[in-house]
């Protein structure tokens, strides 16, 4: 498969892994990149610049293939913000490419250029996208509402935003949310976009390191059984419909405020609950694709069965212009 985000980044299939903390580690970002799509590693698991520095490194024993590194960074900056840290690590460990979101990556554009180092934005609306390619991103990824993760405040879907984002910019812009097997692939170049970015997909596989009860849950889930939590702090977050997703949601209808809904959301509670398999006592971002998740798969596999059938897809729609 040939786009422009191929040539871009220099990979052969136009798949981006997107960044999960805890989950998005070397060995299946590694994997991700050996298959000829891009594997990402998140800073945001990391609480030094030096453990991110160990994680690169790791990363680049695994595959000689390009990779990136999602970096989070918070609306504002904060005491204890790693940002620059974490920009440091990628700019030092010559990281092919770098994926940011939340602010404006505007204060680290010409540091990352001067490294050749490849910027992809990800926003959860068109006007975002705009201000990144004018502060100088080279590729932007739009997130719907579908997706798993942050989804913005707006509420519109990928199958929206996509077409005018094409429409609207020249750099390359990414499609992400909703994204899970070759049909959605198909569906996003034909919109418009250069390429995918997909995180959910590849929770279910054998690589990730989720605990095997999350996996069994996707397989047996439907696209109803996410939820929209935290719209009290402007910050929605899309998660399975657990006990402690429910419990966020009584939590914010009754005026909790962020030191209290920590106590079910924090990081911490998370890590754990990924690696014991708690599925009902900590929020676990997942996407409404799961819908179309029915196997856990190596990620070879799961990259192969896009691109094959991506290219399927494609002799069926010539043959209804025939």
């Amino acid at each position: 498969m040939k786009t422009r985000i191929t040539e871009l980044l220099g990979i052969e299939h136009p798949i981006i892994a997107g960044g999960m903390q805890w989950i998005s580690r070397a060995e299946i970002a590694a994997a991700i990149s050996n298959a000829g799509a891009l594997g990402t590693i998140t800073a945001a698991t990391h609480t030094t610049k030096e453990e991110l520095i160990t994680e690169i490194r790791k990363t680049r024993d695994l595959t000689d293939r390009p990779f990136g590194v999602n970096i989070s960074m918070l609306p504002e900056t904060t005491p204890g913000d790693m940002t620059s840290k974490f920009m440091e690590a990628i700019i030092e460990e010559k990281v092919p490419v770098v994926e940011t979101s939340g602010r404006s990556p505007e204060a680290y554009v010409p540091a990352l250029k001067k490294a050749g180092i490849k910027i992809i934005h990800k926003v959860p609306s068109i006007r975002f996208a705009l201000k990144a390619e004018r502060v100088g991103v080279d590729a932007v990824t739009i997130v719907g509402f579908e997706c798993g993760g942050h989804p913005g405040i707006d509420d519109v879907t990928t199958f929206v935003m996509i077409p005018k984002a094409a429409r609207l910019l020249s750099i390359p812009v990414l499609a992400g949310g909703g994204v899970a097997d070759a049909r959605g692939l198909l569906a996003a170049l034909a919109m418009g976009a250069e390429g995918v970015v997909m995180g959910t997909r590849f929770v279910a596989t054998k690589e990730c390191v989720a605990h095997p009860n999350y996996k069994e849950w996707m397989v047996n889930a439907s696209e109803t059984d996410t939820m929209i939590i935290l719209r009290s702090l402007r910050n929605p977050l899309r998660a399975i419909k657990n006990k402690a997703a429910l419990k966020v949601l009584e939590m914010e209808n009754r005026g909790a405020k962020l030191e209290e809904l920590l106590t079910v959301v924090g990081g911490g509670i998370g890590r754990k609950a990924l690696i014991e398999g708690d599925m009902e006592n900590s929020t676990f971002a997942l996407g409404q694709c799961i819908g179309n998740i029915e196997d856990v798969l190596p990620v070879r596999v799961v990259i192969e069965e896009m691109v094959e059938g991506a290219a399927k897809g494609m002799e069926r729609m010539k043959s209804i212009f025939s």
